[in-house]
């Protein structure tokens, strides 16, 4: 099995194109906001020339009012991986949703949740705001509150609920680095002003690609009561735009600011991990390395390198 991680806005859904094709694969979708029908622009998927044949699993699965769940995700994306080997091709992973990758590689048993607790908590966040519990979850589990971005509530009160539950920092409740398959994980780098540069010109290629028009239609499908769809980058300064709290350039460049902020905690979440091997997103043999890595037996050491 093949993944394909790093920062948004790296070229991961193109490379992970490119293996498929030569490695006989199909390519399997770990990010969190693609698993989302009508999301497109703003998630950046694929279109269907794009995908150049490649089969794409676990794309357009949820409406954009179901509230998304990880344990939930590790269950289909398990079966799509099966499926895929049964019929003798190779699982490309593709996504930067660092805890989705986790979920699909690796032994990894959620811990449980508590309905009580669970419902205190999203009270409280209902009252107080995401901003009040994330500075909580930063004095109980600062790893934890460093790799959630202090907006996203949901996140926040699950790590708290687990804290809670277990008497265990969040941080801790993840899992060894151990594969359930014979994987190989290549992570694109990007210079940081490169990737702040590519992120801006992706966002107002969205804009120009009709990303209002979009969250104005999945607005009447209920993206606002969306709990995860609804705070999606891009999705949510847009429906602040709709609602009047902002003009659309407010909008625009807050979803620049966060989708940096973003891509600088995915680079942390997959820094942490040793098994990914590098490599730079503009090598001019940069789909000839990854299938060297890509095809190498497990535990061979291959060089990596600019």
């Amino acid at each position: 099995m093949i993944a394909v991680v790093g920062p948004t806005a790296a070229g991961k859904s193109d490379l992970a194109v490119e293996l498929a094709l030569r490695l006989d694969g199909e390519a399997v979708n770990a990010d969190s906001m693609q698993l989302y029908r009508g999301m497109d622009i703003g998630t950046a998927k694929l279109a269907a020339a794009e995908m150049r044949g490649v089969p794409h699993h676990l794309l357009d699965i949820w409406d954009v009012t179901v509230t998304a769940s990880a344990a939930e995700y590790q269950r289909l994306a398990a079966a799509a991986v099966e499926e895929i080997r049964g019929r003798g091709r190779v699982p490309v992973l593709v996504g930067g949703s660092g805890l989705y990758v986790r979920a699909a590689l690796d032994h990894f048993a959620f811990p449980g949740t508590d309905p009580l607790v669970r419902a205190r908590l999203e009270g409280e966040l209902a009252e107080s705001g995401p901003a009040a519990l994330h500075e909580r979850l930063r004095g109980r589990d600062p790893e934890a509150a460093a790799a959630i971005l202090p907006s996203n509530g949901r996140r926040i009160v699950r790590a708290l609920e687990v804290i809670e539950i277990t008497g265990e920092p969040f941080s801790a409740t993840l899992p060894e680095h151990r594969y359930r398959y014979d994987a190989v994980q290549i992570g694109l780098t990007v210079p940081r002003a490169e990737l702040d540069a590519r992120i801006a010109l992706r966002v107002e290629r969205m804009w120009e690609a009709g990303l209002v028009d979009e969250v104005r239609a999945l607005e009447k499908a209920g993206l606002r009561g969306g709990l995860t769809a609804g705070r999606a980058l891009g999705y949510a300064q847009v429906l602040r735009f709709l609602a009047g709290e902002w003009t659309e350039e407010q909008a625009k460049a807050e979803t620049v600011r966060l989708t940096r902020r973003f891509a600088r905690r995915q680079e942390s979440w997959f820094r942490r991990d040793p098994r990914v091997r590098w490599l730079p997103y503009d090598a001019p043999d940069l789909e000839d390395r990854a299938v060297a890595l890509a095809s190498a037996p497990p535990g061979e050491d291959l060089p990596e390198g600019p």
